[in-house]
């Protein structure tokens, strides 16, 4: 008995025992690179002098934010009086500083933009999609389009046109020409059968012809004979 008790306190531990953690979930490479940027981003907001808090932070913040970023840039951006200005391969080094390059810059914002959302905030008060972001992002891509020597191009959507309706059919117009068709075969057969007939008669009136004219040869004969 007291064996039998054993056993089953020892079941029932086993049944009681808490099931094993599940292992975080894996972000995906897009999901942690938005997470580091956000929070360098407050880092920045928290270094900023004077203090800055997110609540206050314009597009004006921002763009220093970016500007902020170009010493950690690994993009030669020729200056205007450098020899190499416009060239996309200099044949050698040269002083002009190294910056952020455009499309960096651009999927940064994006990033930082679907991240402030996330995070709680209006939509209306993002500073990352101020226009003043925008104007700033496009004047970077020009400038360094031309110091660089590489033409920018926008890539262009393909719209897939959806193939035209046929042509709408009008009611009854298949029975009308399918009607007349057989009219016509019909006539046709009719005027062939009659033509057949026209064909068949004639001779045998050339034929009762030839016969009277016979009859009427050998029927004068006898009197000349007389005479």
């Amino acid at each position: 008995m007291e064996g039998g008790g054993g056993a089953d306190s020892q079941a029932q531990s086993v049944t009681q025992a808490p099931p094993p953690p599940q292992p975080p979930q894996q972000l995906s490479r897009y999901e942690s690179q938005k997470r580091r940027d956000w929070n360098t981003f407050l880092q920045y907001l928290r270094n900023h002098r004077p203090p800055l808090t997110l609540a206050r932070c314009s597009g004006a913040h921002v763009i220093e934010f970016l500007k902020y970023l170009d010493q950690f840039g690994k993009t030669k951006v020729h200056a205007s009086v450098c020899a190499y200005y416009g060239q996309s391969s200099p044949p050698a080094p040269c002083p002009c500083p190294l910056r952020q390059a455009w499309g960096s810059l651009d999927a940064l914002i994006g990033r930082l933009r679907a991240a402030y959302e996330e995070s709680g905030h209006a939509p209306e008060s993002n500073p990352f999609a101020a226009r003043a972001v925008r104007i700033y992002l496009r004047e970077v891509r020009d400038a360094q389009a031309k110091a660089r020597g590489i033409p920018y191009e926008k890539k262009k959507r393909k719209r897939t046109q959806p193939p035209p309706p046929p042509p709408p059919q009008q009611p009854g117009t298949g029975g009308e020409a399918s009607s007349s068709s057989a009219g016509a075969g019909t006539a046709a057969g009719e005027g062939e059968e009659s033509g057949g007939a026209a064909a068949t008669t004639a001779p045998a009136a050339v034929t009762t012809g030839q016969a009277t004219g016979g009859s009427n040869t050998a029927a004068a004969a006898p009197s000349t004979t007389r005479v």
